[in-house]
């Protein structure tokens, strides 16, 4: 007769140890991280792989860039004049006047946009007025109209005022037309506590001294974002350069790179040298800025 004080269970079962559970849990995240950061690398591998061979290529002589097998060695290294792409990239094609020209000119449209974006931003934001929404939809929707479709009334506008060889046509269409930066400052400016606006109004602040002293303050990673945006954006403009610059010492340095550029032939390594010089200062604003352009986008809702 079966023992009933077992209650009909069958032999004990040994249980799985804690700790046992515990190494299998870690190893089973273990090999997950593996695979994402395998994914990662492999990622991130293929994005620099162009700029590593940019770079490559830009310490190279000419007659190695089309080597069958391809070479990963930078020959002129090992020469006497290891820099000598670059030299005369920047002194024979007069680089180092196209990098000031561009800077000059995206640090100029940059810093106009802060201004113009930062006002626009702040009456769509805070203040009530007639048919804001409609503007507001209205500006928004002229990020849909690409550039090639304005381009040739603008161009008009600008021989009428007789801005062509100024930089004037590079800037101010930059300064007038931000639909982006308004979007994203008046996104911003709407998690402002309205409490502290309030506080303002009562001891007598007009709109203007709020917007000076309160939101924009507190702006900051947002305007630093916007900033290297629209540094980006005008140091890397062509279309404009080519129609409006036709005098070599006013050229900017997308300008100038195709100036390294034939019909028929290209100095590659010549190119790929002046390229490393375009795209160095663009690496420096963004990395001087990006703790900001990171806490920008989370604050302004752009997830």
């Amino acid at each position: 007769m079966a023992d009933l004080g077992h209650g009909g269970a069958g032999p004990d079962v040994p249980r799985e140890s804690a700790a046992a559970v515990r190494r299998r849990t870690r190893l089973r995240r273990m090999g997950v991280d593996t695979l994402i950061y395998g994914f990662l690398l492999v990622f991130a591998f293929i994005t620099l792989f162009p700029f590593m061979w940019m770079l490559i290529t830009s310490f190279k002589l000419p007659g190695d860039v089309f080597r069958i097998p391809p070479s990963f060695r930078p020959s002129m290294l090992w020469t006497d004049t290891p820099f000598g792409n670059y030299t005369e990239v920047l002194f024979r094609f007069d680089f180092l006047r196209y990098a000031g020209n561009s800077l000059f000119v995206a640090t100029i449209a940059a810093t106009g946009q802060l201004v113009t974006c930062s006002l626009a931003g702040f009456a769509f934001a805070r203040m009530h007025f007639f048919l804001k929404n409609v503007l507001f939809a209205l500006l928004i929707f002229t990020l849909l109209i690409p550039i090639e479709i304005t381009i040739i009334p603008e161009f008009l506008l600008m021989v009428r005022l007789g801005w062509l060889d100024t930089y004037l046509p590079l800037i101010v269409p930059s300064l007038m037309v931000g639909a982006f930066g308004t979007f994203l400052l008046t996104e911003y400016f709407k998690t402002v506590p309205a409490s502290l606006e309030e506080a303002a109004t009562i001891d007598g602040a007009t709109p203007f001294q709020i917007y000076r002293h309160i939101f924009l303050p507190l702006a900051t990673p947002a305007l630093a974002s916007l900033f290297v945006i629209a540094f980006i954006t005008n140091w890397n403009e062509l279309l404009r350069p080519v129609l409006y610059i036709s005098d070599r010492n006013l050229r900017t340095l997308p300008l100038g790179l195709t100036a390294l550029q034939g019909q028929y032939e290209s100095s590659w390594t010549l190119l790929m040298a002046g390229s490393i010089i375009s795209i160095l200062p663009m690496i420096l604003v963004y990395l001087a800025a990006q703790k900001y352009i990171i806490r920008g986008f989370i604050s302004s809702g752009l997830k």
